[in-house]
């Protein structure tokens, strides 16, 4: 069973819809009872980096999660802010997060070398993978994903990265640790490609 978790920020539907396009039947719920027994975890989100740690202590998930993802090793895809929630912190924000990558986020600097930057960073980019990995195949040519989003992650382990964009500054796009993978872009908002991902994750992790 795979548990989308809803803690008040995210895309919810959109990445239910896509799932059961893929055949895979999907709940969406904040209950620690039912996230304790899924097989495969989603964490979504959009939002502020301080609210979306917030939310998840009040609905007591944090232990659920870590025991989950740190103890069983349960395959748990971040989605945008849910990624950013797998990083120690954030400056968006003063509240920890969930540490389960090292990793830091970053706002993204309105201009470089003299060029101006809109943030947040809207539209399609080219996602390029670092290493080889399931959900982001090296031979898949030409992956374009959705993002929409002011601060980027910066993995501290370079092992962990599993892609990198630039804007107004590198970031990491994507990474993965064992059975913690995370994406800044919207796989649900991305089509094909974002289909495959998500079918990837299901059926390869």
């Amino acid at each position: 069973m795979t548990v989308i978790i809803d803690y008040q920020a995210g895309n919810l539907g959109s990445i239910q819809n896509m799932l059961k396009k893929l055949g895979e039947v999907a709940i969406i719920t904040s209950n620690p009872e039912e996230v304790s027994q899924a097989d495969h975890l989603i964490l979504p989100g959009v939002g502020a980096f301080d609210f979306g740690m917030q939310k998840l202590r009040e609905l007591n998930l944090v232990a659920s999660l870590q025991k989950k993802v740190l103890e069983e090793r349960t395959p748990i895809l971040g989605v945008c802010l849910g990624a950013q929630l797998f990083c120690n912190s954030s400056e968006e924000g003063n509240e920890s997060g969930l540490g389960f990558i090292n990793g830091v986020v970053r706002k993204f600097p309105t201009s470089l070398n003299g060029k101006k930057f809109s943030v947040p960073h809207m539209g399609w980019d080219y996602v390029r993978p670092e290493k080889e990995s399931k959900l982001l195949p090296t031979s898949e040519e030409g992956m374009r994903f959705y993002f929409v989003h002011s601060y980027g992650i910066t993995c501290l382990d370079q092992s962990d990265v599993l892609a990198k964009n630039q804007y107004s500054m590198m970031y990491h796009s994507a990474f993965e640790r064992d059975n913690i993978l995370g994406v800044q872009f919207h796989p649900e908002k991305s089509h094909r490609f974002g289909k495959q991902l998500y079918k990837n994750f299901i059926e390869k992790y």
